[in-house]
């Protein structure tokens, strides 16, 4: 039997291993339209998108992950609760790393159940966890709703608030906007003289790109408006800095945030959410008192995830991507939704490592 069939013959098996927990079979189209899609996938699968178009169809891309498809296919037409597993290629161009596959398997396992959202995390962790056998993998998880809460509990502006939403997937970013709207770092000279002209695009310039100069002009204004503004605290800055550095086992995490959240009440409700999925994982029979988690798990995959993350990474094997890797993404059911909504999690594996993993095991 070729590998190619070995991989299809392991992925039906976890296609199997997920119906048998309640899901039931979906397909997705292969070529998606690209014009919501790219809008709805973090920055790293936006740049490895295959697009392509037509006359008819206009723009569109080759799959690149099932979330995105099996909650529209939900939003229009699922029942609730609903579980779904699905097997089928995905496509990612790879080129920063030639040896890294731009076609591969998933299989995943997504829920919909507005019941009990801490269960459900609980469950597709734990499912996914079984579905990866013996095979040595360390588990990591993390949980983008603490942070994006802190966020939104600053005592600053609500554009400034937003920014760093926007920002919390690229730490890079997210770090340099904190850093100037806590007066940390002096604004580049070149937009002190743009800011002190008294009419700064009196000479105009041609539109590049999709910004107008009435786009131009706006960035102008609220950038003199924002330079007005007051500095976020030097104490609250240090307790997202702080927040952000918290990597321990799960109780000690949860222990860590609860500290916090004294002087950052704003994450309270997300660290009762930790607390319940604590303890619905440990009901689940999840070994909590060792599982690792990382307050910035999570920051660099999907811009949908917006709660519980999730990955099994292969022991010794720093050069492959994860084997499985799921999380929250509630707000994406209402973005595609179009006002409904329903909370949702699902992770997924890929069976072409699990294969290898096991071959060498």
């Amino acid at each position: 039997m070729s590998q190619k069939a070995v991989i299809k013959a392991r992925a039906a098996e976890l296609s199997a291993q997920f119906q048998a927990a309640g899901a039931v079979p979906v397909e997705t189209p292969v070529l998606l339209p690209a014009e919501v899609m790219l809008d709805l996938y973090g920055e790293d699968v936006r740049g490895r998108a295959y697009v392509t178009s037509d006359a008819l169809r206009g723009e569109q891309m080759l799959r690149p992950d099932f979330t995105v498809p099996v909650v529209q296919m939900h939003m229009a037409h699922g029942a609730e609760p609903a579980r779904y597993t699905y097997a089928g290629e995905v496509f990612r161009r790879q080129e920063d790393d030639a040896a890294r596959a731009n076609e591969y398997l998933q299989v995943g396992y997504e829920v919909f159940d507005r019941e009990n959202p801490a269960a459900s995390d609980a469950e597709v962790f734990a499912v996914v966890q079984a579905a990866l056998g013996d095979v040595p993998v360390r588990a990591a998880t993390g949980d983008i709703g603490i942070l994006a809460a802190a966020v939104a509990g600053l005592d600053t502006t609500e554009r400034r608030k937003k920014a760093l939403a926007r920002h919390i997937w690229r730490p890079r970013r997210f770090k340099a906007l904190l850093d100037r709207f806590a007066g940390r770092t002096e604004m580049p000279s070149s937009r002190v003289k743009l800011l002190a002209a008294e009419y700064p695009l009196e000479h105009g310039f041609p539109d590049i790109g999709l910004r107008t100069q009435d786009d131009v002009a706006a960035r102008i204004d609220w950038l003199r408006e924002d330079a007005e503004m007051p500095a976020i605290s030097a104490m609250q800055v240090e307790l997202i800095e702080a927040l952000l550095n918290v990597r321990e086992t799960l109780p000690n995490a949860l222990e860590h945030i609860r500290d916090l959240a004294v002087d950052m009440p704003a994450i309270s409700e997300a660290s009762f959410r930790l607390r319940d999925r604590i303890a619905a994982m440990d009901a689940r029979g999840v070994d909590v008192e060792n599982l690792d988690f990382e307050a910035s798990y999570g920051r660099t995959s999907m811009e949908y995830y917006d709660g519980f993350v999730f990955g099994f990474y292969a022991e010794g094997r720093a050069d492959l991507p994860p084997v499985a890797t799921g999380g929250r993404y509630d707000a994406l059911t209402q973005v595609l939704g179009q006002g409904r909504e329903i909370p949702a999690v699902g992770g997924v594996v890929r069976p072409g490592i699990l294969v290898d993993l096991e071959d060498k095991a």
